[in-house]
This record gives C-alpha cells, sequence and structure tokens, in this order.
C-alpha cells in the first residue's frame, strides 16, 4: 500500500471535517495548511470586492504565506490536498502549500468542498503547479459525507 498524507486548507471548519474524517478512515497522517494570518469573516465576503479573498484570487499571483510546510514530504507517494472551492477554483493558499513542496513524482489528489460548483480548474491549475506530478481530477464532497464513502473513493489511489 502507498503512503498517503492528507494536507487540507479549512476556512470555515466544512474542510476541515471532510480532511479529518479521511485521515481516520485511511488510518494516514493530516497535515493542516494554516495561514500566517488567520481568515476572518470579513475575510471571506465574498460579496465584497475589497475584501481579503476576492483581492487574493483576483490575482493568479498571489501567495498567501503560510505557518508550516510539510517536514518529510518525501516519504508520501500519495497526497490527497483538500480545499473550499472560491471562484471555481483552488484558494491561492493551495497554490502556496503546491509550490513549496516538491512533489515531483506523487500523485496528488484534490478533494474539496463546495456550496455548489464543480472542482472547476483546480486540478489543471494544480497540475501547472506541480507538473511532475500525477493530478486526479478529484470530488467535491459535501459536509455530511460519511467517513465510509470518504475511505470507498480515497482507497483506489493506494493500491
Amino acid at each position: 500500500m502507498k503512503h498517503a498524507l492528507v494536507a487540507y486548507f479549512s476556512a470555515t471548519g466544512v474542510t476541515k471535517r471532510v480532511a479529518n474524517m479521511l485521515a481516520t478512515s485511511l488510518g494516514v497522517k493530516s497535515f493542516e495548511i494554516v495561514p500566517q494570518e488567520i481568515y476572518t469573516k470579513r475575510d471571506l465576503d465574498w460579496t465584497n470586492n475589497n475584501s481579503r479573498s476576492t483581492v487574493e484570487m483576483k490575482d493568479r499571483t498571489c501567495r498567501p504565506k503560510i505557518e508550516s510546510r510539510v517536514r518529510d514530504i518525501e516519504k508520501y507517494d500519495v497526497v490527497f490536498v483538500g480545499f473550499p472551492i472560491w471562484w471555481y477554483r483552488e484558494p491561492s493558499i493551495i497554490d502556496t502549500f503546491i509550490e513549496t513542496h516538491n512533489l515531483d513524482d506523487k500523485l496528488i489528489v484534490p478533494f474539496a468542498t463546495s456550496g455548489g460548483s464543480g472542482m472547476g480548474e483546480a486540478p489543471k491549475n494544480i497540475l501547472a503547479l506541480a507538473p511532475k506530478s500525477k493530478v486526479e481530477r478529484g470530488k467535491i464532497f459535501e459536509s455530511g459525507t460519511s467517513e465510509e464513502e470518504l475511505r470507498k473513493w480515497a482507497e483506489k489511489y493506494l493500491k
């Protein structure tokens, strides 16, 4: 069986819940991608053109700083990367995570939580940031997804 890591960013706790259930169901380590500057409710107001999240997402070169890195990333074959969908793609902090870790020759499996949209451009964007990795299409999960459903979905990537 391949060695896997569940790395995730969660702004409101929904993605964190899904990521932790995924890690638990597979018996693997999880790593929370924590921003150096935590997002406030005001920062996350997508209806405000001046909110932090809106400004970051409009600038494709934006790379919010993260608190720490995975120190032993080389020991993992598969990295499940979880995040909420923002503006039909991954939040810019995920781009920071991808660019600050050597994911060459790894299988990256995105998963996301969303209020109604699909994965959008996220898999394509992640592959562009980690071109020497293999990136799967990924899947959207609702907050009420069961541990069993997560395990069944993820196990195919560990064989």
